[in-house]
């Protein structure tokens, strides 16, 4: 191997590694916007974000170990995440966002109906 070839080699491996580490820090900094909220947009969002991370992951562990099945894996969670994005958006779209007071005010007539009803 030529000392370009292994200089380019080596190069490749370091900034595999540190987009790893960064994949890594955006990957816990997203797990807590997920579970912090705080509401169901902001959850959606980072829920899509993390769909995000997890292809960059495959994506830079596909280059680190040279078998590029991984990309193509990668291409196909990202259509997964996109299509788990629509219905999420049409969910929030048909339902109303988290303490939002049309769904009080559903959940409240549904409980005087039942109340009635006994």
């Amino acid at each position: 191997m030529s000392p370009i070839a292994a200089f380019a080699q080596d190069f490749l491996d370091v900034c595999v590694h540190v987009s790893l580490a960064i994949l890594t820090v955006s990957f816990l900094l997203i797990v807590f916007r997920t579970v912090k909220g705080p509401t169901l947009p902001d959850r959606i969002v980072a829920l899509d974000m993390l769909v995000a991370v997890g292809i960059g992951f495959i994506a830079a562990i596909g280059v680190l170990t040279h078998y590029y099945l991984y990309i193509d894996i990668a291409i196909t969670l990202g259509l997964v995440g996109f299509l788990a994005t629509v219905a999420f958006a049409r969910f929030v779209l048909n339902r109303g966002t988290a303490g939002d007071e049309t769904v009080m005010q559903e959940v409240k007539e549904s409980i005087e109906r039942q109340e009635a009803g006994l």
